[in-house]
Order: structure tokens, then sequence, then C-alpha cells
């Protein structure tokens, strides 16, 4: 190539690695990339609270005196902590549970349909995850509290 081509070119972007101390409080992550880390966390939290849940389906249908520990623990506590904190733990693992359900449910959708990857897409069927994800939280976390 000759000089004169080379110096008009345009100059190509150049990409680097992010630093996590100076470029991540800036940093703008797209919808659908903030839906992909928390369908990995909504796993971790299943993951990490499995013991939990498994102690809570076990006292739940052995019996009628059980299910009465069960339920006294989200009104009085247990282990020393207040009952409202489990049931924030409670809600933690609903909101893990349908967050992740619905973002699996988007990635085989897209995993499916190749016309559906596009970045307009991506960002209105990350924004609906979050919407459902979130409302149905909402509703199931106002039963848990009991406000209906």
């Amino acid at each position: 190539m000759s000089e004169s081509a080379t110096s008009s070119a345009k100059k190509r972007p150049e990409f680097r690695n992010i630093n996590a101390f100076t470029d991540l409080p800036t940093y703008r992550l797209p919808l659908a990339g903030l839906v992909s880390i928390l369908h990995r966390v909504s796993g971790a939290i299943m993951f990490i609270l499995m013991p939990f849940i498994i102690w809570m389906f076990d006292n739940s249908i052995s019996s009628e005196i059980s299910f009465a520990k069960f339920k006294s623990t989200f009104n009085l506590g247990m282990l020393g902590l207040p009952g409202v904190l489990w049931k924030l733990v409670a809600l933690a693992l609903i909101w893990a549970y349908l967050h992740h359900f619905i973002a699996g449910i988007r990635h085989l959708w897209m995993d499916t349909h190749h016309d559906a990857v596009s970045k307009e897409f991506g960002k209105s069927s990350a924004a609906f995850t979050l919407a459902v994800s979130i409302g149905l939280t909402i509703v199931l976390g106002a039963k848990l509290f009991g406000l209906y």
C-alpha cells in the first residue's frame, strides 16, 4: 500500500481490558448484560441456600406439627434471628427462582430462534425479564408479608 492510502485510512478503534478500579465505576453495562449477570447470581443464591430450601420443604410437608413450627419461624424467628429476616431470605429465594426461570426461558428462546439474536431483541427481552421477575416477586412478597 502506498503511504498516502494508509495515512488517510480511518484509525481502527482500540479495545482494551477494563480496569476494575478505574473503569468499573463509570462503565455502563447493557441491560442484557445485567440480566446475564443476575442470572448467574440467582443461580448461585439458589445453590448456596439449598440447605434452607430443603429444610423449608421438609418442614412444610412432614406433619401438621412441623408445618406449625415452619410457620412460627417466619412469625417469631429462629436461631436468635427475627422472623422478618427469615422472610427476607425467603423473598430472596423467590426472586432468585423467578429470575433464573424467566432468564432461562429467554436464553432457550434465543438459542432456538436464530432471528431473535439481535440488539433490539436482547434489550427488549432483558427489560421484559427484569420487569416480570421483579413484578412477580413483589406480588409474592406481599403475600409472604401478609399484605393480602
